[in-house]
């Protein structure tokens, strides 16, 4: 388990040093920028959004020898943030949804590739330079079912599981692509829907119950850079330790996305995500992966 911590949080770490020269470079322009949006917003509100939908095929006639089985997927994604800062005070909120499958030739059942409801909320008040006093929200969820590998036993479903996380801390916010929230008295609760806790535990939710009540600390980092022109990259880190079972058992999850530009409405998009939570499969806790790349249609607003 720590060597998985050590090498996500490696991986991160090498991530932020690398990106430095270029940060360095882009700065004064990014806060030139920052100041002039705040101005246009008199009101401290900045909203900016993005609508992604990708698409990836491939298809093999009868003649085709190598053997290969048609498919044909898509992935939609939407990504909102709302952000206030004036004066003291910030208020920084991500909404995330996406939604993929893939229909695979001959198959009974398509495939889900992604699937996620999440909302992050964090406030901070001032406290002195990048430091601020802080409070946080993450609830996250899922919109369809979800099956085990044989495609046959229902594991999952809507709002099933669902994790919601509150708790107070503390903020270093150098900008709105570059910040790190400590929470150590973070509360949260794992939701299941009765079905599933039936003949056992389920997402860390015991036998016959519906809710799990947690309290730990919580670490959580975002930063976002280009690595080049037109190559953006977003990096979302989260820890979490529950201080009442097995806290040396830190959750992980990780979220890379990487764009592309191609213009302004196409891009290539690659989303990495790494997660490792006991509670999810405790009899064989192993680090679950999801990986999706696709030529994105993209609409801003």
């Amino acid at each position: 388990m720590n060597k998985i911590i050590y090498t996500i949080t490696f991986l991160f770490s090498v991530t932020f040093l690398f990106a430095q020269t270029a940060e360095k470079d882009n700065l004064k322009q990014n806060e030139a920028a920052a100041a002039r949006k705040t101005a246009e917003l008199p009101n401290g509100w900045k909203k900016t959004g993005k609508i992604t939908f990708l698409f990836n095929q491939s298809a093999f006639n009868n003649a085709w020898m190598a053997g290969g089985t048609s498919s044909m997927a898509g992935n939609f994604g939407l990504n909102y943030d709302f952000n206030y800062n004036k004066g003291s005070h910030v208020w920084d909120n991500k909404f995330i949804a996406a939604y993929g499958l893939t229909k695979l030739k001959g198959a009974e059942r398509n495939t889900k590739t992604d699937d996620r409801l999440e909302w992050n909320s964090l406030y901070g008040k001032k406290a002195s330079g990048y430091w601020y006093y802080s409070a946080f929200l993450n609830f996250k969820t899922q919109m369809d079912s979800g099956f085990d590998p044989t495609g046959v036993t229902r594991i999952s479903h809507f709002f099933s599981p669902a994790y919601l996380q509150v708790g107070p801390g503390v903020l270093w916010k150098k900008s709105d692509n570059l910040k790190v929230n400590f929470a150590p008295a973070t509360s949260r609760l794992i939701i299941v829907d009765g079905q599933f806790t039936q003949l056992g535990t389920s997402f860390g939710v015991e036998k016959g119950k519906t809710i799990r009540y947690e309290f730990g600390a919580s670490v959580s980092g975002y930063y976002k850079f280009n690595l080049m022109e037109n190559i953006a990259m977003e990096n979302i880190l989260n820890l979490y330790s529950n201080y009442l079972d097995k806290p040396e058992n830190v959750d992980v999850d990780y979220q890379m996305n990487l764009v592309m530009k191609v213009n302004k409405y196409m891009s290539a998009n690659v989303s990495f995500q790494a997660i490792y939570d006991d509670n999810a499969n405790p009899v064989k806790s192993e680090v679950q992966i999801r990986e999706v790349f696709g030529l994105g249609v993209n609409f801003g607003f």
